[in-house]
C-alpha cells in the first residue's frame, strides 16, 4: 500500500510543477539547398519533420534515398503519390546525393 501510495504522489507531483517565466525553444535554421522538385519537398516532408533529418543523412546514394521515401509511405503511412516520391528522390538524389545509384 505505501508502495502504491508513493508512486502515485511521484506520478502526479509533475502535473503540480511549475516554471517561473517564459521558455523560449531555440530555432535551428538549416540550410536548404533550393532547386527543382523543393516545393514538392516541402509539401509532402517538412510537414512531418524538419529538414534536419535529411541533412542527419549525409550525402547518400539514390537507391538510399528512394528506401527512405519508401519506408515513410510503408511504415509511416505518409500519403505521397507515386509521382511525387520519384520529385522527391530525384530533389534529395540531386542535392544531397553521393553521386553513386548504389
Amino acid at each position: 500500500m505505501k508502495k502504491l501510495l508513493l508512486i502515485t504522489i511521484l506520478l502526479t507531483g509533475s502535473l503540480f510543477a511549475q516554471v517561473k517565466g517564459n521558455i523560449e525553444v531555440p530555432y535551428i535554421p538549416y540550410k536548404i539547398k533550393m532547386g527543382k522538385g523543393f516545393s514538392t519537398v516541402q509539401a509532402n516532408c517538412l510537414t512531418c519533420h524538419s529538414f534536419g533529418y535529411v541533412l542527419n543523412m549525409g550525402k547518400q546514394p539514390k537507391s538510399f534515398w528512394e528506401g527512405k521515401i519508401h519506408k515513410m509511405v510503408q511504415d509511416f503511412k505518409a500519403p505521397i503519390k507515386k509521382k511525387d516520391q520519384k520529385i522527391i528522390a530525384n530533389y534529395l538524389f540531386e542535392y544531397y546525393g553521393n553521386g553513386k545509384l548504389k
